[in-house]
């Protein structure tokens, strides 16, 4: 028995290594892409120049583990900015960061529905980014217009690339529930759900300024919370100053 454990130790260490040695490497970041990110993302322009190198690493980072395509849409240079940005943010915290449970990214030009029809025929082209399940599993669909939106508008705490990316964060504990387990402590689940629920609460009585999707259910008041976080950090500070601390201690950033 002991061979046996010491053999699969030695061919796990061994594979180990060779992933190490034959990892595709990340490409260099494009140094036209710095003026872009300039312009469109304001996390990263309020970065100091050191961190807006660690930012650039992180974002090729991540185009390199994932692959992103279109759906009758070309994916330009912007949009694979606007994505990685979209991924970074949420964890840029965390020195080492990888998200497990997606493979790829497809964009879509506009709105979809159920069905992920995005043709004007269809009636109910209500969703703007979802996590995939089941044949979509490892997925994540977008609305290239909803992606370029959450970058355009800082002030409407709405972000849809961020709102995905944070249930993927959640469902890294195999449960998108809305207790982000993997960025909690467990001391911290039980005043996190007092608080959620208390502003489900206010949402749903029409007394609060979260968006109102966050009151239909646990998880979509994380994501709906961490939107207005990263949008409107000094808003949510002065309004809900202890849902802006819990964000904060989850997401490790003062914003």
């Amino acid at each position: 028995m002991v061979y046996f454990i010491l053999f699969f130790a030695l061919l796990g260490f061994v594979g180990y290594v060779f992933y190490k040695r034959n990892a595709k490497k990340a490409k260099p970041f494009p140094a036209h892409w710095h003026p872009m990110l300039l312009k469109e993302v304001e996390f990263y322009r309020n970065l100091e120049m050191k961190e807006q190198l660690r930012f650039q690493k992180r974002i090729m980072q991540f185009l390199n583990e994932v692959y992103i395509d279109g759906v009758d849409v070309e994916i330009t240079e912007l949009d694979q900015m606007l994505i990685a940005s979209s991924a970074v943010i949420p964890v840029f915290a965390f020195e080492e960061w990888h998200y497990t449970t997606v493979t790829g990214i497809i964009l879509y030009p506009d709105n979809f529905d159920e069905e992920f029809q995005f043709s004007t025929q269809s009636q109910n082209r209500r969703i703007a980014g979802v996590v995939g399940t089941g044949r979509l599993e490892g997925k994540m669909i977008l609305s290239k217009k909803a992606l370029h939106h959450g970058f355009k508008n800082n002030n409407d705490k709405r972000n849809t690339a961020i709102h995905e990316f944070v249930h993927l964060i959640d469902k890294m504990d195999d449960s998108i529930d809305g207790i982000p387990e993997i960025l909690m402590q467990n001391s911290f689940t039980i005043p996190w759900l007092k608080l959620v629920h208390d502003n489900m609460e206010k949402i749903n009585k029409d007394k609060s300024d979260i968006r109102s999707y966050g009151g239909t259910k646990q998880s979509e008041f994380f994501a709906v919370a961490a939107e207005y976080f990263f949008e409107e950090p000094k808003l949510m500070k002065r309004k809900h100053p202890e849902l802006y601390k819990m964000m904060s201690a989850c997401f490790r950033l003062k914003i």
